[in-house]
């Protein structure tokens, strides 16, 4: 279980002088799970379950306030996958009043590991009961963010790793509680999802960031909060991952009409309805950010009002290289496609049985991905009928 990556991870942050793990504070195995999602949930799991969870413990036990637990993880590999879902289950168990939300690795459309639609079925249907929020990130969508607007020509782990941060910090880093505070908020994991997941069945949540852009273009760039917002909100009613490539003609329906995007999972889903939106606004003069065009009904489902489904946090304090920045958490349909695509393919390939009794000898029976199928079939209709 990774021990290479994990102690270059120690090293990486000892080297750095501004973060140190604890000595005592991870857990690593030589043997892996060989991509096999049933060896990581029901063998290194059990295995290795009193040793993780003491682990746990001895971190929480040095909290004042536990408000929850953040959970990174991939979703294509075995390790990631099936002991990240096993860990995450218990935490559910043990600490049922704590909330958990899990930041997931969407795998590559064209992934090397052959069975990796099966990992993430499996994956997502385990934490869709024992998490309360799933925040995924796309490698596809990362990987064209370095190309397109960073700039990078020989694309390493590293340059993923660094856009993943930025959104990552560009959610969590600090902001005012309320309009004028000076406090900051106490509990940005609950604030998170009071805001963002008003039913169990919409967990589902995407980031986005505008502007995302090379050092040296940066030079040469001048934001206005009135632009980055026009950008972004275009993002999320086109669906697009970035700034570049923005679908300009997809408007919102207007009262009345069906939505442009009900239609058949064959078509591109062309507006993207939401749920729930919060939008963070870090740099000068963000107080004064004009955010109406987010609050337009027809952005949303239409059984939340847009006073419940939209939220803004603010804060003066620039973030990272960029004078103004503004990044979208958003509940949407964003991930219908996608999704769609996963469970496509791993039904294709266990209609044939293809791979079936690598899981099965590890005790996943085929009633477990026949559970799996159903319960994801049932959140893409969800989504789609919004």
């Amino acid at each position: 279980m990774e021990p290479k990556v994990i102690n270059q991870t120690l090293s990486k942050a000892a080297q750095s002088g501004r973060w140190k793990y604890g000595q005592h504070a991870c857990f690593c195995q030589k043997q892996g799970s060989g991509n096999n999602w049933a060896y990581g949930y029901s063998v290194h799991g059990p295995r290795h379950e009193e040793s993780i969870m003491n682990l746990i413990q001895k971190q929480v036990e040095k909290c004042d306030s536990l408000s929850g637990f953040f959970i990174i993880m991939s979703m294509a590999g075995g390790t990631g996958s099936g002991l990240g879902a096993f860990v995450t289950q218990n935490l559910q168990d043990q600490y049922p009043n704590s909330l958990k939300m899990n930041q997931i690795i969407w795998p590559y459309g064209t992934g090397e590991v052959i069975v990796q639609n099966y990992n993430s079925i499996l994956t997502l249907s385990h934490l869709y009961r024992s998490s309360d929020a799933l925040l995924v990130h796309e490698n596809d969508a990362i990987h064209k963010i370095c190309v397109k607007r960073m700039n990078i020509k020989q694309i390493s782990f590293s340059n993923i790793n660094q856009v993943l941060a930025h959104q990552l910090g560009s959610i969590f880093q600090p902001t005012y509680s309320a309009e004028g505070s000076f406090h900051c908020r106490r509990n940005p994991l609950g604030d998170l999802m009071e805001d963002l997941v008003p039913h169990p069945e919409f967990k589902m949540l995407g980031v986005r960031n505008i502007p995302q852009m090379s050092e040296n273009s940066l030079a040469y760039s001048t934001f206005t909060w009135a632009g980055l917002l026009k950008h972004l909100r275009q993002m999320l009613i086109s669906n697009a991952k970035m700034e570049e490539g923005i679908n300009w003609q997809v408007r919102p329906p207007l009262s009345g009409l069906p939505a442009l995007g009900k239609m058949s999972f064959n078509k591109e889903l062309h507006f993207n309805t939401s749920i729930a939106n919060l939008v963070i606004l870090r740099g000068k003069d963000a107080q004064s950010a004009d955010l109406a065009g987010f609050k337009d009904p027809a952005l949303y489902t239409s059984w939340l009002e847009p006073d419940n489904a939209f939220n803004v946090w603010k804060t003066q304090r620039a973030f990272n290289k960029y004078e103004k920045s503004a990044a979208l958490v958003s509940n949407s349909q964003f991930l219908v496609k996608p999704l769609d695509v996963i469970v496509g393919k791993a039904w294709n390939m266990f209609a044939s049985k293809a791979y079936i009794h690598q899981y099965t000898k590890f005790g996943i029976e085929e009633e477990d991905f026949l559970d799996s199928f159903t319960l994801l079939e049932q959140v893409i209709t969800s989504y789609y009928n919004l």
